[in-house]
């Protein structure tokens, strides 16, 4: 009962975020910078679908540059270990909204920090135009596993931002391996 009531109000309170994404507000990078947990993803992809049973959590490191981008190097396991792929978020006029430039897609996306408390969760909005308007929600963590009411606000705000339940995806902790990255990075 108490999670719905919390799911219901989160719901009222997103919906009105729906038409217009807004940063979190005075966003700080330095206090975001450090390591984060993928622990959850909404994407509308229609080739997502195909890879969602094997989505594992990711980790990823954000290290904030002098002249306000940031390196974020993201690190998965697949069945040949370990892999990293780092990324540069060029920052924009509005603090927390940065673009990159994807290798894969050939596109520029833009990336938005729609809310963090910075010591437990971050809820990250990605969108590209890719013969139609693509977007992905991510839920990050200071931690593999956060609390219920953090997975319900993320369930959420990916159900206002219009995407179906069956896309929105909480891995197993389980699915990402102590030794990923590997020591010392």
């Amino acid at each position: 009962m108490k999670i719905a009531l919390v799911s219901i109000f989160w719901l009222m309170l997103l919906t009105d975020i729906h038409a217009s994404v807004q940063p979190q507000k005075n966003f700080d990078l330095q206090r975001f910078a450090g390591r984060w947990y993928r622990v959850g993803l909404a994407y509308d992809s229609p080739g997502f679908v195909q890879h969602r049973s094997k989505l594992p959590i990711s980790m990823g490191t954000v290290e904030p540059k002098e002249n306000g981008n940031v390196n974020m190097t993201m690190w998965s396991l697949s069945s040949s270990g370990c892999h990293s792929k780092v990324y540069i978020y060029k920052k924009t006029s509005v603090p927390g909204v940065f673009t990159y430039y994807s290798t894969r897609h050939r596109r520029v996306k833009d990336v938005t920090v729609v809310e963090t408390n910075y010591t437990e969760y971050a809820l990250v909005l990605k969108h590209k135009k890719f013969k139609k308007e693509f977007t992905q929600v991510a839920l990050y963590g200071r931690t593999k596993k956060l609390r219920a009411d953090v997975m319900v606000k993320f369930r959420v705000y990916a159900t206002a931002q219009g995407f179906p339940k069956d896309s929105i995806l909480t891995p197993p902790a389980a699915a990402f391996l102590e030794n990923c990255p590997p020591s010392g990075s």
